[in-house]
């Protein structure tokens, strides 16, 4: 409580500014809203759709160029949702997404003075009693915050167990504008609530929330210092991923000092070939780290832009030549087991150019509603395979434009007559996939997803089969288990009847019971049958001697299914 104290106490954020700040946005919102609703909802009502069309482009400019002035004065979470609408190439057009792009790279730092302030505070000394030197000039200035490298003073260094550290501290002031930000926020969330358009895609105010939670994670250092340890235990013993460590002593909720693991830039091709790394090496390995958190750990880092992931050289390691390090686990997103099960069947069906199977897993991840008609999305998905599925990016910019304007045209008019919306959750992991093909492509112009799709999905494949071996065995031992305790349960129950403890109004009992006996029997082995001969169909590809086998041994319980047997009387 004394530390939000302390923030709101700050002068960039006293009661006028705040309440200026809240005004500022809600007025861009409240303009740029209104001007959408002309354009895109009243002049085509007018019969002008043709305005519309030919003004949309320039308006999209220059609504980009004025949030990102915006953004870079305001600064807070203004940045954070730029940097989100930048990753948005999937709805949002190129205009726009460039314009936004380097958000990140543009935060004015805040004077060392003030940061030094904080950090005594927030350490309870000053810092020439913890550090031997920290650079004033900060190697990176953030939204929420900025880092200055320092080396820890002898007896701190042996504490920690490291020397050169990496100092992460809030801005002065910060949490009480991410307050009124995330205030703004809701109220736009519910303004855009009202709009058919979008509510019919998504609940805004949940979606708002959701990037609060997040939002309010990001200024909690001592969350991000737990973050990062998890993460690490999700690849420990994984060659490809390092993962700075936390100096725990001189870590709190407004501090964090994390071992120095500054390297190569990962979109630094330059300076990859320098160290002897070839870039083209690195976008797969990139691709498939991304790839293991989101479908197999489930938690993932989701903003993995240039600045955030280094290439290491480890020279004489053995195996890979190089590591990807992490840093800023700030911003950290997990994904619910059943959304991890949708995600694993959508890759799958888009490795294997398995349009319905694509749409299916879009329905089971819950983008789309069990209302849609999904027939004409499926076709569109299949031609979308069969046109464009084998293509790298540098293959996809040698297509004729037209092609690409006349199949997005149609496509665009079938995904607006469905019943899409986005689910909770779901917006770090847009973002993280986004920016993981955007850094894939600097390193590779000619980076194909589908050949670091295609064998992590016969991977989750290979699983999937494995899976469901497993379940069938488990099917095959009730079934034994029922067939070894169904005589027994029989003979007590004829038994209880001959004693008189039963009490029934059938004098053929007995017959019923030997042909209900029978029945079960026989129903047993036909599900051993079909146990068996699935878990040979599956095991066939991968383990030909077994897999036959199993194929084999099904047929006797199939015969004794068959098999009539001797009735009774």
């Amino acid at each position: 409580m004394a530390e939000a104290g302390r923030a709101r106490a700050d002068p960039a954020a006293g009661t006028g500014s705040t309440r200026a700040r809240y005004r500022r946005i809600l007025r861009f919102a409240a303009w740029h809203l209104a001007v959408t609703w002309w354009y895109e909802l009243l002049l085509p009502r007018l019969g002008l759709r043709r305005i519309t069309e030919r003004t949309r482009t320039r308006r999209m400019i220059r609504f980009a160029r004025r949030f990102r002035a915006l953004a870079v004065e305001l600064g807070g979470l203004m940045i954070k949702v730029g940097q989100f609408l930048s990753s948005r190439l999937d709805v949002l057009p190129p205009e726009i997404t460039k314009e936004l792009e380097d958000l990140q790279d543009e935060v004015p730092p805040v004077p060392f003075p003030a940061i030094r302030d904080l950090a005594e505070a927030e350490l309870g000394t000053p810092l020439e009693n913890i550090f031997a030197v920290i650079e004033e000039t900060p190697i990176a200035a953030a939204s929420l915050g900025q880092a200055h490298r320092a080396t820890l003073l002898p007896a701190a260094a042996e504490d920690a167990g490291m020397s050169g550290v990496v100092v992460k501290v809030q801005r002065p002031g910060i949490e009480a504008i991410v307050d009124v930000d995330l205030a703004a926020l809701r109220r736009v969330g519910g303004w855009l609530s009202h709009f058919r358009l979008v509510s019919d895609r998504a609940d805004m105010p949940s979606l708002v929330e959701e990037f609060a939670q997040t939002s309010l994670e990001e200024v909690d250092y001592l969350q991000e210092a737990a973050n990062s340890e998890r993460f690490d235990a999700d690849f420990a013993g994984d060659e490809r991923v390092a993962v700075p460590r936390v100096a725990w002593e001189r870590t709190t909720r407004r501090v964090l000092t994390l071992e120095d693991v500054t390297a190569i830039k990962i979109t630094d091709t330059d300076g990859l070939r320098a160290a002897g790394i070839d870039p083209v090496e690195v976008a797969p390995v990139f691709a498939s780290v991304m790839f293991d958190q989101l479908f197999t750990t489930g938690f993932f880092h989701a903003d993995p832009h240039p600045g955030n992931i280094f290439v290491t050289p480890t020279p004489g390691a053995g195996g890979l030549p190089w590591r990807l390090t992490f840093i800023d686990f700030g911003m950290m997103g997990e994904v619910p087991p059943g959304t991890r099960s949708g995600l694993r069947k959508l890759l799958i069906a888009a490795a294997a150019r398995d349009g319905g199977g694509l749409v299916s897993a879009i329905g089971e991840i819950g983008v789309l509603l069990p209302t849609a008609d999904t027939a004409e999305l499926e076709r569109a998905m299949s031609r979308l395979f069969t046109r464009f599925g084998g293509m790298g990016f540098a293959e996809l910019r040698e297509v004729d434009p037209r092609e690409f304007l006349a199949f997005a045209n149609e496509f665009g008019e079938l995904v607006r007559s469905l019943p899409f919306q986005v689910p909770e959750n779901f917006l770090l992991i847009i973002r993280a996939m986004s920016l993981t093909s955007g850094v894939c492509s600097s390193l590779d112009p000619r980076f194909n997803l589908w050949d670091s799709v295609e064998p992590y999905a016969a991977r989750l494949l290979r699983e999937e089969r494995g899976n469901l071996l497993q379940d069938a065995g488990r099917q095959v031992f009730d079934a034994a288990a029922v067939a070894f305790r169904l005589p027994q349960r029989l003979d007590r129950l004829a038994a209880r009847a001959e004693e008189g403890s039963l009490t029934v109004g059938n004098p053929r009992l007995e017959r019923q019971v030997a042909r209900l006996d029978r029945t079960v029997r026989r129903a047993v082995s036909a599900l051993l049958f079909t146990a068996l001969l699935i878990a040979g169909a599956i095991l066939r590809h991968d383990d030909p001697v077994l897999g036959t086998a199993l194929l084999a041994v099904s047929v006797l319980p199939l015969l004794h299914s068959a098999w009539p047997g001797r009735r009774g009387p």
